[in-house]
């Protein structure tokens, strides 16, 4: 274990040996943190933290604060984090409100400095917040998602899998999976270029492609949108997502551009 002689570390917190932790680091409380870790410089990492292997933690990181919520009553909730995750400058993650719930992070995330994300959202695997990204809570975030800098994503909402939200976009509605959205939950396209990257081929991105242009074209009601997939018949796996994401939303789902 190296850690450097200025960091404070709580009697409580359990370090695997293999776990580097830099100058004036602050591990406060029962924090877990698991082999091949790096804590960098000024980070402070506190609450029921545990956090996975070889995670790269940079300067300023806050891991596992109280939430920004009047309801918490300092109650035992968690933050869970997989493995491989960067967190850049100054990122903030909350732990859960509700007495043992929890914010949750996958693995291979990126998180870009100052980014932020709520209590009680959970993020998947390999999605990046850019800078500034912020997360309300009880945001859920899917696989291979990309929200680009100074996006803002309002408290409960769901992103799919696959989905890019454009630069100072928002939305108070769930992002559709595969779906590109700018400006205020407006979908503008389907991600090809992350399709391309997560190894999609042509037939399957065809195929997502007709079924946006059935699901979001002007005036469409996406109730008779859905049937007029459905009446096709053999319906991919990656549309039928799409379709069952649709159906399960409590917000709404982004609308097309001439919504």
């Amino acid at each position: 274990m190296s850690i450097h002689p200025t960091a404070v570390i709580d009697s409580k917190a359990e370090i695997d040996s293999e776990v580097e932790i830099g100058p004036y680091v602050v591990v406060d409380g029962p924090v877990r943190i698991k082999r091949g870790t790096r804590v960098m410089a000024h980070a402070y990492l506190t609450g029921w933290t545990e956090i996975g292997e070889s995670n790269e933690i940079h300067p300023g990181v806050v891991l596992g604060d109280a939430p920004q919520d009047k309801g918490y009553k300092g109650e035992e909730t968690y933050l869970r984090i997989g493995a491989r995750n960067i967190f850049r400058e100054y990122v903030q993650v909350h732990r859960g409100t509700a007495p043992g719930s929890s914010t949750t992070i996958g693995n291979e995330n990126f998180l870009m400095a100052c980014s932020h994300i709520g209590h009680n959202s959970r993020v998947g695997n390999q999605a990046i917040l850019a800078n500034n990204a912020l997360l309300g809570g009880y945001v859920e975030v899917g696989n291979s998602v990309f929200i680009s800098g100074n996006c803002v994503v309002h408290q409960f909402v769901r992103i799919g899998d696959y989905a890019l939200m454009r630069g100072l976009s928002g939305t108070s509605r769930d992002v559709p999976p595969y779906a590109i959205v700018d400006w205020q939950h407006t979908v503008r396209g389907v991600n090809v270029i992350g399709l391309k990257r997560a190894g999609f081929d042509d037939k399957r991105i065809r195929e997502i492609k007709e079924a946006f242009r059935i699901l979001f074209r002007k005036g469409r009601n996406l109730s008779l949108a859905i049937k007029e997939i459905n009446s096709r018949g053999n319906i991919n796996g990656d549309v039928l997502a799409l379709v069952d994401f649709i159906r399960s939303s409590k917000r709404g789902v982004c609308g097309g551009a001439s919504e």
